[in-house]
């Protein structure tokens, strides 16, 4: 009875939920409703029940035996169960003591004892451990109650049915009696608590009975025949029997626990290490599991790895071909374009033209409104590029202000020059930058592929000669050709030779009289410069000075010059009271203007030869001043302030700003030889200019030299103009150093002295504008 009992219990309070995790919540509800109303009724039947046999005991209730039975029934019993292993099923003595109660004390006390041992098998198992949902226990007691009823209303019934003798002293008599006490009371039993169960309604009463309380059968039939083997032993046996019974009844009970419990650790300890096992497989299973995701995500890192890496190579071979700034492509895609194009053959190829592009003067932008304005004016140039060309033209930016293209599909080398004058006028056309208006000039060369150039190289540097050839002559566009490739490697020999020319001895100085057109005295003298090549003789300084400014040597020439005539200008004032009051006149090239050491250079001459500062002139160039006007003025003030006097050269020229002009620290204006030639020839605008000019240097109080005068007409113009100085063939010829201590010893007015030299017309074997070349 206790194991049927136990296992209601255990399944009506602990049964899952999953099962009716899947079912409508109506139906949850009603079966909720119906098992709470079916305890309530169970209980009430069994209260009822108990209730009644406790009143109609009468003398049972007053037995000692039964008193002890009782006893023995609450504290004892529950202790001796025997729990069978692996399962809910144990044996105990529960419903032997039923069974004997109701063969020794009738019905009523078998109720009684139904109830009572129900209620100490509960509190047992509380202890132990169980928890029972509310009103479990008073259902539990009351289902003993009422199925200990029903069990001896049926069997009393069955008894007088199947006339069975109630003779208890004979087995055949006692054997029936007992067994269908234990099937009445299992069915009973069973019967009463699968209505409870909380798998309906989602299975079948049947199916509930069948799976859940079957096998509680076995309890009730060891417990019927555990009562059979008591009564008899009890009620006909002697006392040594019975003694013997029972001791080998508690000896077996004794070895059957502690087999029972031997199993029981036995599986305890197989289950343990199943337990453990299986820990050990899920153990397993999560490390499996965890490196698993490891893995997943490692390989998750490796594709973005890889992705990035592609990405990386991507943006590297973007990199390699492309201008980061313009985004254009750069020198490498062209190098390949050109090797492809190369390869195709002359037959294919000969419609491609490479134009080189050079921006004038990119560096003053840089260097006046800062590298960030630089870039905006790159930019603008790409993308004007990039609109002006067509879809199959490639446009590359080389480095710096440096720029390529390659025209394809044009059938002549004139169509060519169209483009590139197209390309010439819109790149030149201002633009804005920052609030700045920007004047961008350009020189242009265009090479065509021919049968020369095998390599890619070869193509770009014609280009390039060429583009260096419109830069040489000033002009926009040049086309490459054989006469312009030897200019330039007479060129680059020049370049190399002037590196050494220092060296060699191989300049020399001239000097060119400034006169006073007042007074016909010398004022002072302009330095120009001579190159004696061994081989090639006499260069013009129309040649060699722009490559030396490109090259940058011309710094290194200038400080040669101005160490030359400081000296030479320091022993000649030694010579002549009145050679204190000339001067010399040094040109200084704009390259060596915006070089932070002029002024270092200018006091080392000094320095050097002895020479007072008021006795150098340095003459700048209007638009070498105008480059960077800040600038200029800072460097020019500080050579001012050396006691060194400065002198604006071919003034008129360079469309300087008058707002820049009056703050350079200048004392004189010397006007450009294009204007007293024009002038004297009758030209009324050069000669408006000139008056303007002169006008403005007396009311800035500077000094004028009028340079280039070669005719009496010109002089006279100018001395009405109230020009104070000039210099020109009218009056000498640029002389050499050696011819000066006569002059200066013999000091005389212009015409006494023109007259020694000889007439205006007795020029020297050199060319009429080597004036313009002051170096």
């Amino acid at each position: 009875m206790l194991l049927s009992i136990w296992v209601q219990g255990l399944t009506l309070d602990t049964i899952s939920n999953s099962s009716s995790a899947n079912l409508p919540f109506s139906i949850i509800m009603n079966r909720e409703r119906f098992s709470s109303n079916y305890r309530l009724i169970v209980i009430a039947l069994g209260g009822m029940g108990l209730l009644y046999a406790l009143v109609n005991l009468g003398e049972t209730a007053i037995d000692g035996h039964f008193i002890l039975f009782l006893l023995f029934a609450f504290f004892l019993a529950p202790f001796m169960n025997l729990k069978l292993p692996r399962g809910n099923l144990a044996l105990g003595f529960s419903d032997s003591l039923i069974v004997l109660c109701f063969l020794f004390y009738g019905g009523k006390a078998a109720v009684v004892t139904a109830a009572i041992e129900m209620l100490s098998n509960c509190l047992s198992l509380k202890r132990n451990g169980m928890t029972f949902r509310k009103w479990l226990i008073p259902f539990n007691i009351a289902v003993n109650a009422v199925s200990t009823i029903a069990t001896i209303a049926i069997l009393t019934s069955a008894m007088h049915l199947f006339q069975i003798e109630t003779i208890l002293a004979e087995t055949s008599s006692l054997l029936p009696i007992i067994g269908l006490f234990a099937l009445l009371q299992f069915l009973s039993t069973s019967i009463l608590h699968a209505p409870a169960s909380k798998r309906l309604p989602e299975k079948a009463i049947w199916k509930i009975w069948t799976d859940d309380f079957f096998s509680g059968s076995l309890a009730h039939i060891a417990g019927a025949a555990v009562a059979f083997t008591v009564y008899k032993l009890l009620n006909y046996g002697n006392l040594l029997t019975t003694v013997v019974a029972f001791a080998l009844i508690a000896i077996g009970y004794i070895n059957y626990r502690r087999t029972i419990a031997d199993i029981s650790d036995s599986i305890e300890q197989a289950e343990t290490a199943e337990r453990e096992k299986a820990e050990i497989a899920r153990l397993k299973a999560d490390e499996a599991e965890k490196h698993a995701e490891e893995l997943s995500i490692l390989l998750k890192k490796e594709e973005e790895i890889s992705e990035d890496l592609r990405r990386n190579k991507e943006e590297l071979e973007y990199s390699a071909f492309h201008d980061k700034l313009t985004d254009l492509p750069n020198r490498a895609y062209l190098i390949e374009r050109l090797k492809f194009l190369l390869e195709l053959g002359m037959e294919l190829s000969k419609e491609y033209y490479v134009v080189f592009l050079d921006l004038s003067r990119f560096k003053n932008i840089n260097d006046s409104l800062g590298h960030s304005v630089g870039d905006q004016v790159l930019k603008i140039v790409a993308l004007r590029l990039k609109r002006l060309l067509r879809d199959e033209d490639s446009i590359t930016r080389l480095g710096g202000d440096e720029f390529a293209l390659i025209l394809t599909h044009l059938s002549s080398i004139e169509k060519a020059q169209k483009v590139a004058d197209k390309i010439y006028e819109t790149i030149t056309r201002p633009f804005m930058v920052n609030g700045n208006k920007i004047y961008s000039d350009l020189h242009v060369g265009i090479a065509p592929l021919d049968y020369e150039h095998v390599k890619p190289e070869d193509v770009i540097r014609d280009a390039n000669i060429a583009m260096q050839y419109a830069k040489v002559k000033n002009i926009g566009v040049a086309t490459f050709d054989k006469k312009i490739r030897s200019n330039h490697l007479e060129r680059i020999r020049l370049e190399a030779d002037l590196k050494t020319a220092i060296e060699r001895d191989e300049f020399s100085m001239n000097y060119q009289p400034i006169i006073s057109l007042q007074t016909g005295e010398v004022a002072g003298f302009e330095a120009l410069i001579r190159w004696i090549h061994p081989e090639l003789g006499f260069v013009s300084p129309a040649d060699f000075i722009p490559i030396s400014e490109e090259s940058g040597s011309i710094i290194l020439i200038t400080n040669w010059i101005l160490k030359e005539t400081c000296s030479q200008m320091a022993k000649w004032n030694k010579l002549h009271e009145h050679a204190k009051q000339l001067y010399v006149s040094v040109n200084i090239s704009g390259r060596h203007l915006a070089e932070d050491d002029l002024v270092r250079d200018i006091q080392m001459a000094l320095r050097l030869s002895g020479l007072p500062a008021e006795n150098l002139k340095l003459e700048i160039t209007e638009s070498s001043a105008m480059e960077n006007a800040e600038r200029t003025i800072q460097t020019l003030t500080n050579i001012n302030h050396l006691g060194v006097q400065l002198s604006i050269d071919d003034f008129g020229t360079g469309y300087s700003s008058l707002s820049y002009l009056h703050r350079l620290p200048f004392s004189t204006l010397k006007i450009d030889r294009s204007f007293v030639t024009n002038a004297g020839t009758g030209n009324k605008e050069d000669l408006k200019i000139l008056e303007t000019i002169v006008s403005l240097a007396k009311n800035l109080n500077k000094s004028v030299v009028a340079e280039g005068i070669e005719t009496e007409k010109e002089l006279s113009l100018l001395q009405n103009l109230e020009c104070k100085f000039g210099q020109g063939y009218l009056f000498s010829k640029p002389l050499q150093k050696s011819s000066i201590p006569e002059l200066i010893e013999n000091m005389k007015p212009w015409l006494e002295f023109n007259k020694v030299q000889g007439a205006a017309g007795d020029r020297p074997n050199i060319p009429v504008n080597d004036n313009l070349h002051p170096f």
